[in-house]
């Protein structure tokens, strides 16, 4: 009987293709950034904050698996943009469906009980204002023209934001996008990276994806490239000394931007949202040492205009 030797690797499983862009899971989205919110609230300067963006994040998930249909880009709207590398819900040019409003009333509705005395009363003024005061702030915050905005209100605004993308994104699924024609922006909405991560396992294992600020969706972009300018030159990387090394500060000199990159393997709860505002340390040092970032959390919104 003839006896086949196999050789070494033919029984390996192929070696799965990282994918280029990785659509939020909407199951589970909202929830893991509750968890990691309470996980991380204990002991930390920003405790009481944590807890309340928990209930956020449980409010979000709550709207979000009760979302209506809303209306989507038609296969037309989708075929134009495929050819052309542009977002087809970019922030810039995509109507806005009304559903956000309701999204947002129910968020305050969930969240009110536990919100801070001043924000409760920002709360109230932003619902009698109604929806022309809702869209206003959306502009803001969608734009980075955080001037005039009540800072209290905003984290709630943007929350209603966060989950009405979602929504689209994960009924479009992921084969109704392309790659951008500038990639430094997401190909979902166009919205700037809000950190960067460093993936494990599989074809993506040690791979960087850019984290949306607004819709979590992720996009491969090559590690040592700058994230706004995409330049390769001087890259370093910054961290806080003692501290796990799950998140640094990718710099460029180029440019003078830096972006927080997360590494997986130094830490599988790593949830970009709730670990970008729990590393403030690191961006007081960015901020000594000369650097600026080009977007912010929705959490976690500037008391001054976004640098462009």
């Amino acid at each position: 009987m003839a006896t086949t030797i196999i050789q070494p690797g033919e029984i390996e499983p192929p070696v799965r293709k990282a994918p280029w862009l990785r659509l939020p899971e909407r199951e589970t989205l909202f929830a893991r950034r509750e968890e990691r919110c309470k996980a991380l609230a204990k002991r930390h300067p920003l405790e009481k904050y944590l807890q309340f963006l928990a209930r956020v994040a449980r409010a979000q998930q709550d709207t979000l698996n009760g979302y209506e249909k809303v209306a989507l880009p038609d296969a037309d709207w989708l075929r134009l943009s495929r050819q052309h590398g542009m977002p087809p819900l970019a922030i810039q040019n995509w109507r806005r469906d009304a559903s956000w409003h309701e999204a947002l009333r129910m968020i305050i509705g969930m969240v009110r009980d536990a919100a801070e005395p001043a924000t409760t009363d920002s709360l109230a003024r932003l619902l009698a204002a109604g929806e022309p005061a809702f869209e206003s702030m959306a502009d803001g915050l969608l734009t980075g023209d955080y001037a005039g905005l009540d800072l209290a209100a905003a984290p709630l605004v943007g929350a209603a934001l966060q989950v009405y993308w979602v929504h689209m994104a994960t009924s479009l699924g992921r084969e109704a996008f392309a790659c951008s024609a500038a990639p430094t922006l997401c190909p979902v909405c166009a919205s700037p990276p809000l950190t960067s991560i460093v993936r494990n396992g599989g074809g993506e294992n040690g791979q960087r994806y850019l984290h949306c600020s607004l819709c979590a969706s992720e996009w491969h972009m090559v590690r040592t490239k700058c994230s706004n300018c995409q330049s390769t030159k001087d890259i370093a990387y910054h961290g806080i000394e003692g501290d796990l090394g799950a998140v640094k500060a990718e710099t460029c000199d180029e440019c003078k931007i830096y972006l927080k990159i997360m590494f997986i393997d130094h830490d599988p709860n790593i949830e970009p949202t709730v670990d970008d505002l729990t590393t403030l340390p690191l961006d007081i040092l960015m901020d000594q040492a000369g650097f600026i970032r080009n977007s912010f959390s929705f959490y976690l919104i500037p008391a001054e205009e976004m640098p462009v």
